[in-house]
């Protein structure tokens, strides 16, 4: 069955760096879209960042400049690198699966990231 299973969060300061993992299983990992999604308290889940399957990147602006994700289609694994990271940064994120062809989408569980001041 399609799994998709993050890994890395965890409680850091201001100013620290983590590098979150999503390891997918279940279906053709490189055709899909891949993408970091994250809900702070009281917030709605927004797009962090984002990666096609031919390795295009997109990021949210908040993010720019201190997050990178990356995506290996051997090991059918997606990570995000969070540098510089901020108590806004505060959330639970989630590793996010789409395939654009025929819109199959897939979510992980999500792992916490919590930045202290």
């Amino acid at each position: 069955q399609v799994q998709l299973v993050e890994s890395g969060g965890g409680s850091v300061q201001t100013g620290g760096s983590l590098r979150l993992s999503c390891a997918a299983s279940g279906f053709t990992f490189s055709i899909y879209a891949m993408s970091w999604y994250r809900q702070g308290p009281g917030k709605e889940r927004e797009l962090v960042a984002s990666i096609s399957s031919t390795k295009s990147t997109n990021y949210a602006d908040s993010v720019k400049g201190r997050f990178t994700i990356s995506r290996d289609n051997v090991k059918n694994m997606v990570y995000l690198q969070m540098n510089s990271l901020k108590p806004e940064d505060t959330a639970v994120y989630y590793c996010h699966a789409r395939r654009s062809s025929n819109g199959a989408t897939y979510w992980g569980q999500g792992t916490q990231v919590t930045v202290s001041s």
